[in-house]
């Protein structure tokens, strides 16, 4: 297969990932400046971020099935349009509700559509270097905090937040419109040969007929019950941590500044995880990087019960970063290994939704524990737990079907 295209794929995946992500996930730096202008409670302000969550995890799903039908290309330019529109109401709303909605329902909608089938149609451009190549495009994810929340912090200091927001809105559509026309179906699937009428085949016809039922089929198999779990437990465990540890920081004495740095040495090291987990994915194999960063990413969660110094926790960000940050593009890889490249949006679509499921638990689980028990300690405990079960679960991964290039699941046995 000539590979050459298959990395323009992946440079415009990272540019759709970092503007798409970058815009929606910059509701935090936003937050104060709208409660201060609006009066709206910073709870309901930050609960479109939780239903930003939750839409998207259920429009991915959706998003990658369609993606499977008519290619990635149409998905990721009607969800840049939605996101567009969610972020252009949302600037203009003087109602919550209709913040809520706007944001958290129509830019969380969206954001479903940049994961999967962005993944699905890359992967199917690379025999070899493959979990390199889908985590170059999860770069854009990691660059997006480090370049897309400053830009919004710089204009809403300059013009105000809703300003800040359009502008933010206008620049998306100029950015991810022009990069979707780079992305194309990999040959392996546009080249496939159409099924032949016999009495033992399905019609052209009926061909979309057994694409559904295909897919339908792989969502039963143990193979992608093991993936969705161990990814919700994945995300279920780093998400508390990940939003809590700024606060956790402050009450260990760090200032406002150097623990929301925190976040920036997770982001720079995601970067290098990225990298460096698909580098060693590709050479040792996806299933055994994914069990080794789980342990590792549940090591680091526990150890934040003995932190109390600012440096230690920027080491422990160094950590986290690698290790959540290198892990998360490789399920898409796994997916590719086990059901091939024509129900890949399906599947993977509908992983994402309980990894957004999982990420929705931890900040509200992480408040719980601290509103009752008065500390942090038991959060990074429960979630140690969790990334443990995660581990765990991502040993249970059965071996890849053997299944013909082009094939759906092949041989995979419903559980």
């Amino acid at each position: 297969m000539n590979t050459r295209y298959g990395w323009v794929m992946v440079a415009a995946g990272a540019l759709i990932t970092c503007v798409a992500m970058g815009a929606m996930f910059a509701l935090p730096v936003y937050l104060q400046p709208i409660a201060e202008e609006t009066g709206w409670t910073h709870a309901g302000i930050s609960a479109a971020m939780t239903v930003g969550f939750i839409v998207m995890g259920v429009a991915g799903f959706g998003w990658g099935t369609l993606s499977d039908r008519i290619g990635a290309r149409p998905v990721v330019m009607a969800a840049s349009v939605l996101l567009v529109t969610g972020l252009v109401v949302a600037s203009r709303a003087t109602d919550l509700l209709v913040f809520q909605f706007a944001y958290g329902g129509l830019v969380g909608a969206s954001g479903g559509a940049f994961f999967a089938p962005i993944m699905a149609a890359t992967v199917g451009w690379f025999d070899k270097h493959r979990s390199l190549a889908v985590s170059l495009v999860s770069v854009g994810g990691g660059v997006a905090p480090m370049v897309i929340t400053p830009f919004a912090s710089y204009l809403i200091q300059t013009n105000g937040w809703r300003s800040a927001m359009l502008t933010i809105a206008i620049g998306a559509l100029f950015l991810l419109i022009p990069a979707s026309l780079f992305i194309r179906r990999p040959p392996l699937v546009e080249d496939a040969p159409a099924p032949v009428a016999t009495s033992e085949a399905p019609t052209e016809a009926a061909a979309p007929t057994k694409q559904r039922s295909a897919a339908v089929a792989a969502l039963r198999t143990p193979q992608f019950i093991v993936l969705a779990t161990t990814f919700f437990l994945c995300c279920a465990a780093h998400s508390g941590p990940i939003f809590h540890t700024v606060s956790y920081a402050m009450i260990c004495g760090a200032s406002a500044l150097a623990a929301a740095s925190i976040y920036s040495v997770e982001g720079v090291s995601g970067l290098v995880g990225r990298l460096v987990f698909g580098i060693l994915a590709d050479r040792l194999g996806v299933r055994r990087v994914i069990v080794g960063g789980l342990a590792l990413q549940a090591v680091g969660i526990y150890t934040y019960i003995y932190v109390s110094e600012l440096t230690h926790f920027y080491m422990l960000a160094v950590i986290l970063g690698m290790a959540y940050g290198g892990v998360m593009p490789l399920y898409a890889v796994l997916a590719r290994d086990y059901f091939g490249p024509r129900v890949m949006g399906t599947v993977l679509g509908a992983a994402t939704m309980t990894s957004s499921i999982g990420m929705a638990f931890g900040p509200v689980g992480g408040g719980w524990l601290y509103d009752t028990f008065g500390s942090y300690h038991w959060l990074y405990i429960a979630s140690a737990a969790v990334g443990v079960a995660a581990a765990g679960m991502a040993l249970a991964f059965p071996p890849p079907a053997k299944a013909q290039e082009g094939d759906g699941p092949g041989e995979l046995q419903p559980a």
